[in-house]
């Protein structure tokens, strides 16, 4: 076994992305898990989120592994649905050592134009989707005196980007969130950090008017590939793959971090390090 051997994850937004890639790593790591996804549309999105086949692949892929595997269909939006999957969980495994709160949305707006709608949905998803879900688990580590919360936050957490205030806040009250949580729960034996990826080759960024506005009318989901070389700083990066921000979350669920707490990591092949240029320099 590896470094999960004897563990249980509960990971969200487990269907596809970074969570599917997530759940699978832990899982070969040796850990069992309880996945989480919502198979419902979000009115505000307009891309397709992950279905309940989307799901149900994750679940295959883990028992492939030979781990078990309890999945739920359930909405970060319900205090009730964690809850419910957490009480199951530990039902079925006898505890929880790991949460990755991983779900999240993305969409694109100028903030004057978004609708209060668009505006809490983001939020009620990336950041008090994730407030509920450490919700969920904290009685059963605290009663453990053990545990790792792992939060995606986003890059998005610390830089500026047009469109994006609605992403950017929930990502950082992600940040904020994790900092709290790690304080309150430290003296418990309960860890909490977060991961900050940069732009990683997932569903999330695969619709026309997201690269519309990112790059220009038309672009296709090649040309948006191609412009990443620009957002990384090691040479030959573009995309990020979900497998090294996955890296980062088994490294931070596993004992390897036993001493590592508060901490915002982010991999992103040097993306914040970049100097940037604006795009939209004012005349004097």
């Amino acid at each position: 076994m590896g470094r999960m051997s004897g563990k249980v994850a509960l990971v969200t937004g487990a269907g596809r992305g970074q969570g599917r890639s997530h759940a699978l790593t832990l899982a070969r790591e040796g850990a069992d898990i309880i996945a989480l996804d919502v198979p419902k549309a979000i009115e505000t999105i307009e891309y397709e989120t992950a279905s309940a086949e989307d799901l149900r692949e994750t679940v295959k892929g883990i028992e492939e592994l030979d781990r078990r595997v309890l999945a739920f269909e359930g909405d970060a939006r319900s205090q009730q649905a964690l809850d419910d999957a957490v009480a199951a969980g530990v039902d079925e495994f006898g505890r929880i050592d790991v949460l990755v709160a991983n779900h999240g949305v993305l969409s694109i707006d100028p903030f004057w134009e978004m609708s209060e709608q668009r505006w809490t949905e983001m939020l009620d998803v990336n950041l008090t989707g994730v407030w509920r879900a450490c919700k969920a688990v904290a009685p059963q580590m605290i009663a453990q005196q053990s545990g790792s919360i792992v939060m995606t936050a986003s890059i998005n957490a610390f830089e500026t980007q047009a469109g994006y205030a609605h992403y950017n806040a929930s990502k950082a009250g992600v940040f904020s969130l994790m900092k709290n949580v790690a304080i309150e729960l430290g003296g418990y034996g309960v860890r909490a950090n977060c991961v900050c990826p940069g732009a990683t080759n997932t569903k999330i960024i695969d619709w026309q008017n997201l690269r519309d506005q990112l790059l220009w009318p038309g672009a296709s989901a090649a040309d948006l590939f191609d412009v990443t070389k620009n957002w990384t700083a090691l040479k030959g990066r573009k995309l990020l793959n979900p497998q090294s921000i996955s890296n980062a979350v088994l490294w931070l669920a596993s004992d390897d971090a036993a001493d590592v707490t508060g901490v915002a990591l982010p991999i992103d092949a040097g993306h914040l390090i970049l100097p940037g240029y604006n795009g939209t320099p004012a005349e004097v």
